[in-house]
């Protein structure tokens, strides 16, 4: 007797191959579990504007680059310039030239971005210490003195931030803070003493998301580094952390806007927030991001609309097999429901229905008289199935010459499988007598109603094309029922007798 443990070895290695993939599948790659989930989304707008001293201009603008938010679509509108996306060291910059540019310039970059839930900054690298900041004479003792006393009061570099913050935004300020802001901001002074002490900081660029604001200029904001992350602060509002509404626009420590060839530069910013479909938006993801070299999502739409009901099969496999091994309902034919449930996906169940209980009725008529022509079974098959044919054709112009749309849908049924459906009942009607029929037609169209509504279910759709890894779950309760010898559930009434007694 053979040992059935590799066989449960396999199934439970298809179990957990398949919802490790599914699950896999749904974290990394951000598509919904369920369909109709809805994702925020933002539209920003940036205008660059400058006066063209009529010279060569070249203008370079820092790009967006923050680890919480995925850029989606992004292009820009320029005519007449020469644009060139550059890539340098966690910096992108977008470059338009022009040889001639004169009186007013506008310049639009667009983008589409999306929230990843990645708050955290984490540092590629460890940052080298700064250059110490060299203080004019006049302000050098001051300076000196603020950092002595904030330094006194802290414990580590973080918190030697966290109090400089409160000295420089504190209402009531000390007259050395007062006079090191009489010429410089907040920020900049910030920064400058963090050099100072030799503690990595750079200056960042950010953009307050608010839904249909225009003419919105960047915001300064300063980054600490602390146990390998990027611990951002606001000297404006004097807080430290990170907003929720807040784009990090530029990470670099570089100039957002750079001009050559222009005077009188600037850029503000026009925003709206909307929403989009999360599988949309998880599949411009996967592609920006090279994730569908070999998947579904790169074959052409008819392929993929092809294949959505392909992959549709298996879940009526799964319910026949069910229904037969478990239930015990008889069928004309072991598959022949899985494909009567896909024409009744296109065609809607009541309309089905009707039109497959006339194609067959009418195909039995006609079966009845060539039986008393003793053909030979494969001429009596192919008749039948031309007479099918005429029969939908019929049953079609019908539909079309009374207004009745729904009739127009009954050519998604299978022809062959018709012929051969009628084939069977004819014989069955012969030889086991109409009882027989009736039970094993109407298991056929029940199990083909139930395995109908399993498959026009919208998440059971979303589930089998979007997550493959469940193919391998059904292929596993597939060959677990293949397995069970026991009772079927309608043989259960025979021993009725015994539970009475």
């Amino acid at each position: 007797m053979h040992s059935r443990n590799p066989f449960y070895i396999l199934v439970a290695v298809l179990f957990i191959v398949g919802i490790g993939a599914s699950i896999y599948r749904g974290v990394e790659h951000n598509v919904p579990f369920l369909p109709g989930k809805q994702v925020q989304s933002w539209a920003v707008e940036a205008k660059v504007s400058f006066q063209g001293t009529g010279e060569p201009a070249e203008v370079s603008f820092s790009l967006p680059q923050d680890p919480a938010y995925q850029v989606l679509v992004e292009n820009a509108s320029s005519p007449g310039y020469g644009l060139t996306i550059n890539h340098n060291d966690n910096d992108r910059r977008a470059v338009w030239s022009i040889r001639q540019a004169l009186g007013t310039q506008d310049l639009y970059y667009k983008v589409t971005l999306v929230l990843t839930g990645h708050t955290e900054m984490p540092a590629t690298q460890t940052p080298a210490a700064p250059e110490a900041y060299s203080w004019p004479a006049t302000e050098q003792a001051a300076a000196e003195q603020v950092i002595a006393d904030v330094w006194a009061r802290s414990a580590s570099n973080i918190s030697f931030a966290q109090q400089l913050m409160a000295s420089i935004t504190e209402p009531k300020r000390s007259q050395n803070v007062e006079l090191l802001l009489a010429s410089q901001t907040p920020t900049q002074l910030f920064l400058h003493m963090l050099h100072t002490k030799g503690i990595p900081a750079h200056k960042v660029s950010g953009l307050y998301l608010e839904d249909q604001r225009r003419r919105q200029p960047l915001s300064p904001f300063v980054e600490v580094f602390h146990d390998g992350q990027w611990i951002l602060f606001d000297l404006i509002k004097g807080k430290q952390g990170r907003p929720q509404n807040l784009l990090l626009w530029e990470r670099a420590g570089h100039s957002v806007l750079d001009v050559m060839g222009g005077v009188n530069s600037q850029v503000n910013f026009a925003m709206l927030q909307d929403t989009r479909s999360a599988l949309a938006t998880s599949i411009d993801m996967m592609m920006n991001n090279n994730a569908l070299d070999f998947s579904l999502y790169q074959l052409p739409l008819e392929e993929q609309s092809l294949f959505k009901g392909i992959l549709l099969i298996p879940i009526g496999v799964l319910m026949v097999v069910f229904l037969r091994v478990m239930i015990g309902i008889k069928t004309s034919g072991t598959f022949m429901p899985v494909l009567i449930a896909l024409a009744f996906i296109q065609t809607s169940l009541l309309t089905g229905l009707i039109g497959f209980l006339l194609i067959v009725s009418c195909g039995l008529v006609i079966r009845s008289y060539l039986s008393h022509l003793n053909l030979l079974l494969i001429s009596r098959i192919s008749a039948v199935i031309i007479v099918v044919i005429g029969i939908i054709g019929v049953f079609t112009l019908l539909s079309y010459k009374f207004g009745l749309s729904e009739g127009l849908t009954i050519t998604f049924f299978p022809m062959i499988i018709l012929a051969w459906t009628i084939e069977r009942i004819s014989i069955l009607w012969e030889e086991e007598g109409p009882r027989e029929v009736m039970l094993q037609g109407g298991g056929s169209l029940m199990v083909a109603t139930l395995a109908y509504l399993a498959m026009s279910a919208s998440w059971v759709q979303h589930w089998v094309f979007n997550f493959l890894g469940i193919h391998l779950v059904i292929l596993a309760l597939v060959l677990l029922m293949g397995q069970y010898t026991g009772y079927r559930l309608l043989e259960l009434k025979r021993f009725k007798s015994l539970a009475g007694a």
